[in-house]
């Protein structure tokens, strides 16, 4: 259950959260986590019930697991697929880090949090607007960093840092 914490109920922190819960109503996918419900208390404080996701960062999971680079690259291109169906439903992720992406013990991965995703639909400005920027900066893509615009590339690049991360060990750079 998440709820916008007392004293954080400013205008643009309900029209995020608002955005989050639409965001994820419209998404239906095994590895992504799913939206129960959402609404108002009577306090009239927003909340989002999500599917319980009971796993370890992506990057903790391999190593406690001790996972082949092939057993990586296999769970890898299940997150891959779950940020393709987002990008085919025109959601942008913009947070994608090991952090995001819980795996279960039986090894499923379930990509988590659309707090800062992004619609990239025309038709719903409102719900596109990227007024703060909020990112992960070691994972965030150079137009993030920049404040410039985004696209599905924004995810793709933080998908390469992560990539990068759970063969090297390491992030590609300080």
């Amino acid at each position: 259950i998440k709820l916008i914490k007392p004293g954080l109920g400013g205008d643009a922190i309900r029209k995020r959260f608002r955005n989050e819960m639409q965001i994820l109503a419209e998404l239906s996918h095994p590895n992504i986590a799913r939206l129960l419900d959402g609404g108002e208390t009577a306090d009239r404080v927003p909340y989002l019930v999500m599917e319980y996701v009971e796993g370890r960062p992506i990057d903790v999971f391999c190593d406690e697991k001790q996972l082949a680079i092939h057993e990586r690259l296999k769970l890898f291109s299940t997150v891959c697929a779950a940020v393709q169906y987002a990008h085919q439903h025109l959601v942008i992720h913009r947070d994608i880090k090991p952090g995001n992406i819980l795996v279960s013990e039986e090894g499923l991965p379930k990509l988590v949090d659309f707090g800062i995703a992004k619609l990239l639909d025309q038709d719903r400005t409102d719900a596109t607007a990227t007024a703060m920027p909020f990112m992960t900066p070691d994972y965030a893509s150079p137009e993030q960093v920049r404040g410039a615009g985004v696209t599905t590339a924004t995810d793709i690049y933080s998908l390469g840092v992560v990539l990068y991360e759970l063969l090297t060990g390491r992030r590609p750079y300080r």
